[in-house]
């Protein structure tokens, strides 16, 4: 039984609603789900509409929230209006015929519906079903606790003092997630002695920034592995190791931090002594602040209790095919046997294919040279290979239902905004031809889109991290270099170009 069916909610009405429009939802309004959202409605023919749903008022430009958390000024830039989208309350969603976006909570998720709730508690908004031809799920992931405005907590673990008690509830406007970030300014203004616990890029960007705009504090990043950023080449290690040197952070690599060791001492009330900690091998820390960036939590909770076949048990990520397709096999399910004729048709499709790349390379811009937080317009060939063949094709029970981002286990993919804006992009992209196949019409987008459907392939690894205010580090297609060009907002108004607003003053994104 799906959890739609098995949710109860005796407080509330639910509404469920039929319309002639067919629709297509998307789930999560980042940066997969809004590039979805982007290219379905661009090529949606008539008698069809997206549904964008986010439990946040603006799109939240998550890569400047650990900078904005410390320097204060600039925290109104990290949350950017959906321009592109007219919004809908809640309860008119079901009758709307047009694209528009939500701002609601996803209760629960079946093969064809979503039910939504309004974000407050105790508001008097009924729960609304919606029902949906398609689906692509971009939720992501829980974001470690000091930049995660929505304060999940993981079952086991210390919260980090850096989390603001006094903030009221959090329902995902810009003026609260405003003042979310300035309590966290106020609270890092406020320490003596900073511990980061955590190597990868969230980390490093917190004790650099800490340590380049207070070098008065003492600063020290710990990291369980030998390394850090360790899915990277090691050079991106030697830089970032000496990015933090030439900053006087203190960096404690192969240690782990002893979890009770913060229950058992803290410093006297009133004392101006700061609190000790311990490494598991008895290392002393003083810490009067600290920072737990120790990775994210998949956001899968919902596709588990809709089929707990869907997510993988080991690591919480959503099986999916290469097309993107939610991947839970029927039962019966038995691999294709290859017959001679397969062979063959392979063989002169890998002549067809590279012919036409050739064909592609000459008309397409180049891919970008160097990896950004913001993200490009449009993505390059080698994010996807050219389509699926019948004979590779998957059979799963929910064709229907798309993951990208975060949220899927995808071959090996970095989790990162760029590859859950390539994989979105191959989801919406697939959703028309299932539509064109469907509604056999034409796609609005002018694309020869066929029948068969567009499989995705990682791409080499890319990151970029900040080292301090000016310098950062970058690896892109194996090559490793810096740079020292940085800006104290990130260039943050490219992202506001991205997502509609070219040349956007100072003033304006205040809105």
């Amino acid at each position: 039984m799906s959890a739609a069916k098995k949710a109860s909610h005796p407080s509330s009405t639910s509404m469920h609603t039929t319309f002639p429009t067919r629709t297509v939802v998307v789930l999560g309004g980042s940066y997969g789900g809004s590039r979805a959202a982007q290219v379905l409605a661009k090529g949606m023919p008539q008698g069809w509409r997206v549904v964008l749903v986010d439990r946040n008022s603006h799109m939240n430009h998550v890569y400047n929230f650990p900078r904005y958390a410390v320097l204060a000024g600039h925290e109104h830039k990290a949350f950017i209006p959906y321009n592109n989208f007219p919004t809908s309350s809640l309860s008119d969603v079901p009758s709307c015929s047009s694209h528009v976006r939500v701002q609601a909570t996803i209760i629960s998720i079946d093969d064809h519906r979503i039910t939504l709730s309004p974000n407050l508690p105790g508001s008097q908004q009924s729960y609304v079903d919606l029902e949906f031809d398609y689906a692509i799920y971009a939720l992501g992931s829980h974001l470690p606790q000091p930049i995660d405005l929505w304060s999940h907590q993981k079952e086991g673990i210390v919260k980090s003092s850096l989390e603001p008690p006094e903030i009221p509830t959090y329902g995902g406007t810009k003026s609260e997630g405003i003042s979310s970030l300035q309590e966290r300014q106020k609270r890092v203004e406020a320490a003596r002695f900073v511990l980061v616990v955590g190597g990868g890029a969230l980390g490093i960007q917190f004790a650099s920034d800490i340590a380049a705009l207070y070098p008065q504090k003492h600063v020290t990043l710990l990291h369980s592995r030998r390394r850090l950023l360790p899915k990277f080449d090691d050079a991106m290690h030697e830089e970032a190791l000496q990015g933090l040197q030439e900053l006087n952070v203190r960096v404690i690599l192969g240690e782990r931090l002893d979890f009770e060791s913060l229950q058992r001492t803290s410093a006297t009330q009133g004392s101006s002594e700061p609190r000790v900690v311990r490494t598991l091998s008895g290392q002393e820390i003083s810490a009067d602040l600290l920072l737990l960036c120790t990775g994210q939590t998949p956001n899968t909770g919902l596709l588990r209790d809709m089929d707990p076949r869907a997510v993988s048990p080991d690591t919480g990520l959503t099986r999916v095919l290469r097309t993107m397709q939610l991947c839970v096999p029927p039962p019966s399910f038995e691999p294709h046997k290859f017959q001679a004729d397969d062979v063959l048709h392979c063989l002169k499709k890998l002549t067809l294919d590279t012919e036409e790349e050739v064909e592609l390379s000459e008309l397409s811009p180049s891919s970008p040279s160097v990896a950004r937080t913001d993200i490009p317009a449009t993505s390059p060939l080698s994010s996807t290979d050219t389509l699926v063949e019948p004979y590779l094709y998957q059979k799963t029970l929910y064709p229907n239902i798309f993951v990208v981002g975060d949220a899927a286990d995808a071959f090996d993919a970095i989790k990162a905004g760029h590859t859950s804006y390539y994989q979105a992009e191959v989801a919406a992209r697939n959703i028309l031809r299932l539509i064109s196949r469907d509604e056999k019409v034409g796609i609005a987008a002018g694309d020869d889109l066929g029948s068969e459907l567009e499989e995705y392939a990682p791409g080499p690894p890319a990151i970029k991290v900040t080292l301090g205010m000016t310098k950062s580090v970058y690896e892109v297609d194996g090559v490793v270099g810096t740079k020292t060009d940085g800006v104290e907002d990130l260039n943050v108004a490219v992202m506001w170009a991205a997502r509609g607003m070219p040349n956007v003053s100072e003033e304006e994104m205040f809105g």
